[in-house]
């Protein structure tokens, strides 16, 4: 049996809008609330794509104002 949901594409946290370094950390954070399976899938290495990905387009804004 075929499942509906699509694919997620495989993504590179570096590029994505949510990952920002924090100051007071002093390293790069998510900034998405992920639950407990989530993270655990993430830290082990098994998550191979993010619900959450959202490309860091920084001229994104700037196109629409054009």
């Amino acid at each position: 049996m075929l499942s509906s949901k699509k694919a997620l594409p495989v993504v590179n946290c570096e590029e994505c809008m949510h990952y920002y370094y924090d100051d007071e950390m002093g390293f790069y954070v998510c900034e998405m609330e992920l639950d407990e399976d989530e993270m655990e899938g993430f830290l082990r290495g098994q998550m191979r794509s993010c619900p959450f990905y959202e490309p860091g387009d920084e001229y994104k804004i700037v196109r629409h104002q054009i």
